[in-house]
């Protein structure tokens, strides 16, 4: 059940519901709205503070009792941290804390406060909804949410008029649209598979035909005569062939900037690592290495809302890997569709093979700026832990503008090297190239595999491994799928539409 988001001008003390959130910086100054709650509540709320250390830390909660002192049932105060630094980042994670913890404490009804932060009504309603987020497509009778967060209202100083209620639910679409990466990665591998992962995009593009957005699909036979050998050579050992898929947005009103702008991901709807099969412990997770995918299919959905000046494409290569009879195998040379022979070395190496067809194929599209990103390397996520995602670039000036652009989506990535010394542990006694190297710098071979199939078009690589699922919640992210990464695209493309792609 979707969330309902309102915008409301009502005095917060005054609001009947389960919860107010209220944002307190660090210091816990008794001004303001706080002061007026230790009048109405009394002591209790500063017991409550110092019981819980309460210090006004970025993310840290303070749940008060009302006692029936104002009208809504318990107060949360939530930590802003540093008022001088005060972001809109800051906001969207600390809220999407506090209305998961609502949910989970079966609020039905939850207001939150609005800071005054230019634009925090937008990114306060993407918080309500990424964090009343759940996915229970395969629970019944008692396993469902008895009391789901049903309605946020979000209490604001500023004048509630048409414009803000606009600014409120283009945020709410653009919560709605991460949660689409966080669905398709939730899915079941028998109920997700290539085929049902491209009519799904087919479907988001119908939705959102008026916005711009368009779906083509290629199917297995018809990019295996294209030439993509490798994606085909993935997808051999399963009944269910792979495809190619295919997302465009164009800005309805023509594209003015001239911008293309291309966007990659790997959607393995499952990976059991085919003849080199992986250990069952941990193999049910192998669900989610699609997650590159479902973040392009989410951007895309995204940029119906944002409607940028550029023309985007979201491209896609999805693919089973399985063990089946016709499975492909280490030794194994296939020709690319770039025209590179490729030995294969270890078969869970797959998802490099996926993408460098689809790589050249975004190539010939001639785009100003190309983006993979991929649930790639095990490596990446020994780097940096399983919060962060790693990326690679052919531009250094790219790679810091992405890096600007995850800092004010607040989303962990980390700019990783390109090591020249490593490129040679890619050279093959038998073919033009083999697709991997030794155990040594793996995530880094990885993204230098990739790199040959890119050509001169300006090219980052993001390995999302780690944070594209969680194994618990945090920060705005649920459990389980998460969607990191697409906030930061959204800001990356708007950089690239403001100031161009010149270093």
């Amino acid at each position: 059940m979707a969330v309902k988001i309102t915008v409301s001008g009502a005095a917060p003390l005054s609001l009947s519901v389960d919860v107010v959130a209220i944002g307190v910086a660090k210091g816990v100054k008794r001004t303001g709205l706080l002061k007026e709650l230790i009048s109405a509540v009394g002591p209790g709320v500063s017991k409550a503070i110092k019981r819980s250390e309460f210090t006004g830390k970025k993310g840290q909660i303070c749940e008060v009792s009302a006692g029936g002192k104002v009208k809504a049932g318990a107060v949360y105060l939530v930590g802003l941290g540093d008022p001088d630094t005060l972001q809109l980042a800051c906001l969207r994670r600390v809220f999407a804390k506090a209305t998961r913890r609502a949910n989970a404490s079966r609020c039905v009804s939850m207001g939150i406060v609005v800071p005054e932060v230019d634009g925090a009504e937008g990114v306060l309603a993407e918080a309500a909804v990424l964090g009343a987020y759940r996915y229970e497509d395969f629970k019944t009778g008692d396993r469902l949410s008895k009391y789901p967060l049903a309605k946020v209202a979000l209490l604001t100083t500023n004048k509630v008029n048409q414009a803000l209620r606009d600014v409120a639910a283009a945020g709410q679409r653009l919560g709605e649209a991460v949660c689409i990466a966080r669905d398709l990665i939730n899915m079941p591998p028998n109920e997700l598979y290539p085929e049902v992962l491209a009519n799904f995009a087919k479907q988001v593009a119908k939705d959102r035909k008026a916005d711009g957005l368009t779906c083509t699909v290629m199917g297995h036979k018809a990019l295996k005569d294209r030439g993509m050998n490798l994606l085909d050579a993935v997808g051999r050992g399963s009944v269910r062939g792979p495809r190619v898929i295919h997302l465009k947005y164009s800005p309805p009103g023509g594209c003015k900037s001239g911008r293309k702008l291309v966007f990659v991901g790997k959607g393995l709807t499952f990976d059991t690592g085919g003849i080199c099969l992986k250990p069952a412990p941990g193999m049910e997770e192998m669900k989610g290495d699609m997650g590159g995918a479902a973040n392009v299919v989410a951007l895309m959905a995204a940029l119906a809302v944002t409607k940028p000046d550029a023309e985007v494409h979201g491209i896609i290569a999805s693919a089973e890997n399985m063990p089946g009879a016709n499975a492909y195998r280490p030794g194994d040379i296939f020709k690319s569709y770039n025209g590179k022979t490729v030995e294969v070395i270890n078969t869970d190496a797959e998802g490099r093979l996926a993408l460098a067809d689809v790589l050249h194929y975004a190539t010939e599209l001639e785009p100003d700026f190309l983006l993979d990103n991929a649930t790639l390397t095990g490596a990446c996520v020994v780097a940096l832990g399983p919060t962060v995602s790693g990326y690679y670039s052919t531009s250094d000036a790219l790679a810091d503008r992405l890096g600007a652009a995850a800092k004010r989506a607040g989303e962990a990535m980390w700019h990783m090297p390109l090591v020249e010394e490593l490129r040679e542990k890619l050279n093959s006694d038998w073919a033009d190239v083999k697709h991997v190297g030794d155990r040594w710098g793996g995530s880094i071979t990885a993204a230098l595999f990739l790199r040959e199939f890119v050509g001169d078009v300006p090219w980052i690589h993001v390995d999302v491994a780690g944070p594209s699922m969680a194994d618990k919640a945090y920060d705005m992210y649920s459990k389980g799928g998460t969607g990191h990464g697409v906030l930061s695209y959204l800001e990356l493309i708007d950089d690239l539409i403001a100031n161009g792609l010149s270093d």
